[in-house]
């Protein structure tokens, strides 16, 4: 039986109390799903910048009814101190979903991304310290790295940012240390590698390449591939990402007050996901037959990115089950079933 799978159980059988920043948004919606799923019982925050109610409304459908009871919403602004405050009462454990994302959105708006990500990781972080909560897992990020060249990341090098949003997140990893040292607080953080799957959000000017790309292809408009197509990242199903947070949250005492890659550890170029992308919805009878239009390099876009996983491996047990392409054929169902939905 997997490290994950004891989890799993074990809290299935002591069930806990938990809070999900950012709930209604991606990463937080699956986390939330998964949980409801495992019987617990979880708080919810969000101020609908970014996530949506319809992925609430799904998860609603798909989990029981004694379930969906064990779920209370708030409606909230984690850069308000007492919403924050209000959120972790009863808590036992935190995960910290709740962020601006986006390298070009922090670029043209470094004040908002910067009161979000860094004031509203303090003011959590800070509330969850007060009420005694047992462990904080907070979304960090692979853009920390910066422009450090090797090959995969390991933890302990990073270089300089390449972007506001780079600067938050690394702030958001330095508070965190210095609440242990200070304050004796256990968290953990969760360096996620270009997370994917359902319920991600194709829209807008900051969306994600993949929902992005999916989107195109079933609605047969043009891809288009930053650089020449030949820039590569570590791309993580979000049910790889689920088992790490919920294996964080759970973590034995040496794997705690860390920084951890969560990631499958592999290269993916932009010109192979478009083919994979493509293929998927073919097996979905959407055919695609434009080819892709390559324009300029992204600003603060970093050329290569692949994670060495052996820490959060070795220390939490954790062992993503999907490939990009199992994890791709897996989601585009869900883009095909919901763009209507989603487009609006």
């Amino acid at each position: 039986m997997s490290r994950y799978d004891e989890i799993k159980n074990q809290i299935k059988n002591d069930p806990k109390t938990w809070l999900i920043t950012g709930v209604a948004g991606f990463i937080g919606s699956n986390l939330l799903e998964a949980l409801l799923l495992m019987d617990q019982k979880v708080i919810g925050l969000d101020d609908f910048a970014t996530g949506h109610q319809h992925n609430l409304d799904e998860v609603a459908s798909i989990v029981s009814k004694e379930q969906w009871k064990n779920f209370q919403f708030s409606k909230g602004d984690i850069r308000d101190l007492e919403t924050c405050v209000n959120a972790v009462q009863g808590i036992d454990y935190v995960l910290h979903q709740a962020a601006l994302g986006s390298v070009p959105r922090s670029i043209a708006d470094p004040l908002t991304s910067n009161t979000v990500n860094v004031t509203g990781f303090l003011n959590m972080i800070t509330a969850s310290k007060d009420a005694g909560v047992k462990n904080f897992v907070y979304a960090a990020s692979s853009s920390t790295y910066g422009d450090h060249p090797e090959l995969p990341k390991i933890e302990e090098n990073i270089g300089k940012p390449l972007s506001p949003y780079a600067v938050t997140k690394y702030v958001n990893e330095l508070y965190a240390d210095v609440f242990k040292r200070t304050y004796n607080f256990n968290s953990i953080g969760l360096r996620y590698f270009n997370v994917f799957g359902k319920r991600q959000d194709p829209n807008g000017a900051y969306a994600a390449v993949i929902p992005k790309w999916a989107s195109a292809i079933i609605q047969n408009d043009d891809i288009f591939i930053n650089g020449d197509g030949e820039t590569s990242r570590d791309f993580c199903f979000i049910e790889n990402t689920v088992q790490a947070n919920i294996l964080a949250a759970l973590a034995p005492e040496n794997g705690l007050n860390q920084v951890y890659n969560v990631a499958l550890g592999d290269r993916t170029t932009l010109n192979e996901l478009f083919e994979n992308i493509k293929n998927a919805l073919s097996e979905n009878n959407i055919e695609y037959t434009k080819d892709p239009i390559h324009q300029d390099f992204r600003e603060g876009d970093v050329r290569h990115s692949q994670a060495d996983i052996s820490r959060i491996s070795t220390l939490l047990g954790y062992s993503p089950n999907y490939k990009i392409k199992n994890g791709i054929k897996k989601a585009m169902p869900w883009y095909v079933k919901n763009l209507t939905k989603i487009q609006n």
